[in-house]
């Protein structure tokens, strides 16, 4: 559709870039049952790569489906390491593994989210619906807990998915809370790329 880039930058080159007094490592969750928790996360993904930062995005929830930040996160010119770690949302009609093979895989992406943590390599973590996993009993809250009390002082992370725990929405720095109030799956209209996935 639109196959010509723009002959200007679209950044006025006398912009001003703040810079904090001192920088602090945030954790932010977000949470609720409306659409764009996941978007959310993304959008912040995408501020940390205009800012030159590394990224490592978890999710605990996807894998069996395509989903569109997959290939689009691929495309940025940005230091960003995407695992979809999931088998799926657990307990939803059509998904095929038991409760078991999900708390594996969870599990596994603990293991994975302590590493990248532990690493140093990045700026800004985001555990993608690890909240929908403690809720669902595939990590358990002493986990999450523990990556959270792990990272390191200058790391942001961001902890997304419905249902955050009490413990977590009291440590986290910035909470944000979704809330629905439309849905187009509630007038049987199916998920669309792009917006859904």
């Amino acid at each position: 559709m639109h196959d010509q880039k723009p002959e200007a930058p679209l950044l006025n080159p006398e912009v001003t870039r703040l810079k904090p007094k001192k920088r602090v490592g945030l954790v932010v969750v977000i949470t609720g049952y409306g659409k764009g928790k996941t978007s959310s996360a993304v959008g912040m993904l995408v501020r940390a790569c205009g800012h030159g930062m590394r990224v490592c995005m978890i999710q605990f929830m996807k894998g069996d489906l395509y989903t569109g930040e997959w290939d689009g996160i691929r495309r940025l010119a940005c230091e960003v390491e995407l695992i979809p770690a999931g088998m799926g949302f657990c307990g939803i009609e059509g998904n095929p593994y038991p409760h078991s093979v999900h708390r594996e895989a969870a599990q596994r992406a603990i293991g994975l989210a302590e590493k990248k943590i532990d690493s140093g390599r990045f700026d800004l973590v985001i555990l993608d619906e690890v909240n929908n996993a403690l809720k669902l009993r595939l990590v358990d809250l002493d986990q999450v807990l523990n990556l959270i009390q792990r990272k390191p002082s200058l790391m942001h992370l961001i902890l997304t998915g419905r249902d955050a725990h009490p413990d977590i929405i009291q440590l986290a720095d910035t909470v944000s809370e979704v809330q629905e109030i439309k849905h187009a799956y509630r007038r049987n209209i199916e998920p669309q790329p792009g917006i859904d996935f």
